[in-house]
């Protein structure tokens, strides 16, 4: 039976101009409105010192992982190849509508699965997805998997959340952890009455970040943190 999808389905219906109830994220009582066309459907330029710093990270071929609706993408795409996977068969289909040349579906943690060895130059994950991975152990095996589709002299940058900065508890679904450096997220999405799975989010600091890659084929090269300070990027380099 095909797994219940309300996100993909939601946003889909944002994009075609058919969206007439809300997609709403829920932790026990706690609900919030996710919010499609801020988070989704903004356009990137070229212009603000953070996306100069996650372009001075990055080159084609490019994977773009966790791609949602194709709008990095799109951007990327005009510089050099880039192939943008998302598990979501709507969102996937919402990219394609949207002029992105090489989407894929496929799921994040099964690389390997979808691409070749050495396929990619450089990664990116938006979104903080990374933390899908669910605990470090996932954590690196995802960062092995992407040492394998990439090459030898490959980068990457991934979006994080760091549990250890003051305001983290703020987020949505967060939920502490007694080891330094470690938190979660749990919630899920609803969308028409239909229910999505419950998300497990594993949050981990830089310092934690750093530990997991080691033995992988990467190390973390740079951290810039967000206005809002819990939120980071990290950029990697393959070792």
């Amino acid at each position: 039976m095909e797994s219940s999808d309300p996100y993909g389905r939601a946003i889909r219906d944002h994009y075609l101009g058919e969206q007439e109830e809300p997609l709403v994220d829920r932790d026990g009582a706690d609900s919030r409105e996710h919010p499609i066309e801020a988070f989704y459907f903004g356009e990137v330029t070229g212009d603000s010192e953070t996306q100069r710093w996650v372009d001075s990270w990055l080159d084609g071929p490019l994977l773009d992982v966790g791609a949602g609706v194709g709008t990095e993408a799109l951007y990327w795409q005009e510089r050099f190849e880039t192939v943008a996977i998302d598990v979501s068969d709507h969102l996937v289909e919402t990219m394609r509508d949207r002029g992105v040349e090489h989407p894929v579906q496929g799921d994040m943690f099964a690389l390997r699965e979808s691409f070749d060895r050495d396929r990619f130059r450089s990664v990116h994950a938006a979104g903080t997805q990374l933390e899908l991975a669910g605990s470090i152990h996932g954590l690196r095996r995802f960062l092995g998997d992407l040492d394998a589709v990439t090459t030898a002299d490959a980068t990457a940058v991934l979006d994080c959340h760091d549990p250890e900065h003051g305001d983290a508890s703020e987020l949505f679904g967060y939920r502490p952890d007694a080891a330094p450096g470690l938190a979660y997220r749990v919630f899920h999405s609803e969308y028409e009455g239909d229910v999505g799975e419950t998300l497990l989010f594993r949050l981990f600091s830089p310092d934690r970040l750093r530990e997991a890659a080691i033995g992988t084929g990467w190390e973390v090269a740079e951290i810039q943190r967000s206005d809002s300070g819990y939120h980071y990027r990290a950029a990697l380099t393959a070792v």
